[in-house]
């Protein structure tokens, strides 16, 4: 049995295994399809199915994951699996740091957070993924409410 598996998620991809890698860990790590943050259901049953596969050929599993909208569903079916997850109830604050999140949200409530993941795939995942490619006039509705845009750099480049 191998010591320890990473279930991330797909957006953290490049994050994660910088981080392995910069400290020598020796982990395998697993992935779930980023595009499913549109529907937080699919995130639950995708981390179950792949919790199944792994917890058997693995001492630990650590859930690289926020809540993600998934309103608490995925602490169940960890604690079923006896995996593990990180703190943060998204990536956002992961990356920020719990602290200097919470100092960001307060300052300014009404932002749009972006990520290297979510700047890389824009078009696929914002303007494609939001259905704004077929109904424009969604972008209105969708954005009406944010005031500051708030890019957190992973990897300047």
């Amino acid at each position: 049995m191998k010591p320890v598996a990473l279930l991330i998620c797909g957006a953290l991809g490049q994050e994660v295994k910088a981080i392995v890698d910069a400290r020598g860990w020796d982990v395998d790590i697993f992935g779930v399809p980023a595009m499913q943050h549109f529907y937080p259901k699919k995130i639950v049953a995708s981390v179950d199915r792949r919790l199944s596969e792994l917890t058997s050929r693995y001492r630990q599993v650590v859930v690289v994951y926020g809540d993600c909208g998934t309103a608490g569903a995925l602490e169940p079916v960890l604690a079923k699996h006896g995996a593990v997850r990180v703190r943060g109830p998204h990536c956002y604050e992961m990356f920020a740091g719990a602290a200097t999140f919470e100092q960001l949200a307060d300052e300014q409530p009404a932002t749009f957070f972006l990520t290297d993941w979510l700047v890389r795939n824009f078009e696929r995942a914002v303007v494609r993924g939001l259905g704004l490619d077929r109904f424009p006039d969604l972008k209105a509705v969708y954005f009406q409410n944010y005031e500051r845009l708030l890019y957190l750099v992973q990897f300047p480049s």
